[in-house]
């Protein structure tokens, strides 16, 4: 699942930020991979100032930005190859023949929901203590059931907790309003889709989950749904859907709605939330009988030790910080996204951003997280989807 890529490029401010001291050895570290633009700079330094009020000493805080989801999904893999390699060469000081070559110890790196059940399978990333972090329980059971897996990376109330979210947004409809006033309405659920005003005038990501997922929300029905015997329709509904598609794309769509080649596009909040001020002819829906969620996620590298008690809190203490109430706004308003702290009134929202970023309790209760599924499933999934788009040939 490839969810963003950074369209018109985005002005948050990028965080590559490294403080240190004349006796920088002897002071805490904090090590992180972080997606481009989901950290405000100022949010870093002000836990800086809180960490030097509390640890009456400067900590190092580098924050690393990388651009897309599955490049630190990547480096996750890396880092564990890395430290695999090292373990093999215990008994052998290479350090003598070619230097000091081992990795710092990356303390926390962001990771797309999607990537979850991966990440814990492959043996990636470590559980967190809900014991050591403060502001747990001020998340809703939606989130923390999320991030409660089994250790094969599914979904279980006995399980441990593999991630802490720090910022979400969701599956969302994009439209031509000028268009759509010569019509004398505007699109409000999934169900618009299928009108026939807008045969060849739509966009649709390119991806198996959210396609399916939508039709079958459509129909009453999961994104996660496992059994398509359920749904004797759903193979008719797609073929009447792609009548409707101008063409597939999960990262070149916007610019053909702002020329006006397609009039409405199936896209995600964080692409659309950039671009809504700049193009006032713009307007956008969350479907009204719920749409796909995805969250931003802190997760720990596996590793052996910290190297003491100070530099293992400061990831606890880095989490919780993002919990804190208005740190938790603070996120979700300056990089326009949600947050998992439900403390965002509409009237802290900018208004063009309004639509997208106000929180629909309800809307918000029907929606789902794309879940892991058994390979069988994925790839009924993929098929309906490939069957689906030859029709556009």
């Amino acid at each position: 699942m490839h969810r963003r890529s950074v369209l018109f490029g985005t002005s948050t401010l990028l965080i590559s930020q490294l403080l240190v001291g004349c006796n920088a050895s002897q002071q805490p570290k904090l090590l992180v991979q972080v997606l481009k633009g989901s950290i405000p700079g100022r949010i870093v330094n002000e836990f800086q100032g809180e960490l030097e009020k509390e640890l009456s000493q400067k900590a190092q805080l580098k924050f690393s930005p990388v651009s897309q989801l599955r490049e630190l999904f990547k480096k996750l893999q890396s880092y564990q190859k890395q430290k695999t390699a090292g373990k093999e060469s215990e008994g052998f000081d290479i350090t003598r023949i070619f230097g000091k070559s081992e990795p710092d110890n990356i303390d926390l790196v962001t990771l797309g929901d999607y990537w979850l059940q991966d990440a814990i399978e492959k043996k990636l990333i470590q559980p967190l203590s809900s014991e050591k972090l403060e502001n747990w329980d001020k998340l809703s059971l939606k989130w923390q059931n999320l991030v409660k897996r089994d250790a094969e990376g599914l979904q279980s109330e006995q399980g441990q907790i593999w991630a802490a979210p720090y910022r979400w947004g969701s599956t969302v409809i994009i439209y031509r309003q000028d268009k759509f006033k010569k019509l004398g309405w505007e699109p409000q659920d999934w169900s618009d889709l299928w009108r026939e005003e807008l045969e060849g005038r739509i966009s649709l990501l390119n991806q198996p989950r959210e396609v399916v997922g939508l039709t079958l929300k459509k129909l009453g029905q999961s994104y996660n749904t496992d059994d398509f015997q359920k749904v004797p329709n759903l193979e008719q509904e797609l073929q009447k859907l792609n009548k409707q598609v101008k063409f597939y794309n999960s990262s070149s769509y916007l610019e053909p709605l702002i020329l006006g080649d397609t009039w409405l596009a199936v896209a995600w909040s964080n692409d659309v939330a950039p671009i809504l001020a700049r193009y006032p002819r713009l307007s956008v829906v969350v479907p009204q009988s719920g749409t796909a969620l995805w969250a931003d996620l802190w997760v720990e590298p596996k590793a052996e030790n910290k190297e003491n008690k100070v530099q293992q809190d400061l990831s606890n203490k880095w989490i919780d910080f993002c919990w804190k109430p208005e740190i938790a706004k603070q996120i979700a308003l300056i990089t326009k996204a949600n947050s998992p702290i439900s403390n965002v009134k509409e009237s802290d929202v900018p208004e063009q951003l309004k639509k997208l970023l106000s929180t629909n309790s309800q809307v918000f209760d029907k929606s789902e997280f794309l879940l892991p599924l058994s390979k069988p499933v994925t790839e009924q999934y993929e098929s309906l989807f490939k069957e689906m788009k030859r029709g556009k040939r």
